[in-house]
């Protein structure tokens, strides 16, 4: 792996990129820390084919690699919670995150949990609610709903052990029920891995702090949607800054901030 940016000042004055090696958890976990300064920050870990697809055969792990997925689970990581949408739980099969050793000093100064909850974002609730994700996760799995969610669905909820939160208006939570409900729980290091609905309705919202986003060197043709879809155009398109820029087997991982 490569850092491409920020410009790299290394032994020769015309060095500009790292050496290509494998970074350590650590190092990634620093590169990747959460400002120290932000009192909540919302992030989201996406990945692209060249051609756009957020996912193939309504998957994201055929985009995926090796220095990928290493990063994926720095982010979890590093994480209060992870936040999802429904879709992507029932899509890519969500098991209740794990604890790792080589997070577990750093999560213990930081008074997180052993491992980031699972919040996931639902209106009717259509989940299974004897799968692991609610049966056994070490940290509670949280719902975030509506208030018109069907109260049977409510009650199958609760009785797994979930913790189950109005958070919006009819039809589901929305961008600011969703950052009080965390917020609320002192759960303040948000990391979004979608889905393109969930997404572009939190950064619609305006929540959105940072987009870590994976370019993978594959094109899948096809009609899957991009990484935010479903929001109503901006009128004149939002900036944001890119904050570093990492490569690996042709794979480029971005990481952008909101102006």
């Amino acid at each position: 792996m490569r850092r491409l940016f920020p410009p790299y000042a290394g032994p020769q004055s015309d060095d500009r990129v790292t050496p290509d090696r494998e970074w350590e958890l650590g190092e990634l976990a620093d590169a990747y820390a959460y400002p120290a300064d932000a009192g909540f920050w919302l992030r989201a870990n996406m990945v692209s084919s060249l051609d756009g697809a957020a996912h193939h055969d309504g998957r994201s792990q055929p985009l995926s690699g090796a220095g990928d997925m290493r990063i994926f689970g720095v982010l979890r990581g590093l994480a209060d919670v992870v936040l999802v949408g429904a879709e992507t739980v029932r899509q890519e099969g969500y098991r209740p995150a794990r604890t790792r050793d080589a997070f577990a000093a750093r999560r213990r100064e930081l008074g997180q949990t052993p491992a980031p909850a699972i919040a996931v974002l639902s209106a009717g609730l259509n989940l299974d609610f004897t799968l692991p994700l609610f049966t056994e996760p070490l940290t509670p799995t949280i719902v975030l709903t509506g208030e018109d969610a069907p109260a049977d669905r409510v009650a199958a909820a609760r009785a797994a052990g979930a913790d189950v939160v109005v958070a919006g208006p009819d039809g589901g939570a929305e961008a600011a029920g969703v950052v009080a409900a965390l917020r609320e729980r002192g759960l303040t290091r948000v990391l979004t891995e979608g889905g393109p609905t969930v997404l572009a309705s939190l950064t619609a919202g305006g929540v959105l702090d940072e987009l870590c986003l994976t370019l993978a060197p594959r094109v899948t043709l096809g009609d899957a949607p991009r990484v935010m879809t479903g929001a109503a155009a901006y009128a004149v398109p939002r900036e944001f800054t890119l904050v570093s820029l990492l490569e690996e087997a042709g794979f480029l991982f971005s990481r952008y901030r909101r102006i």
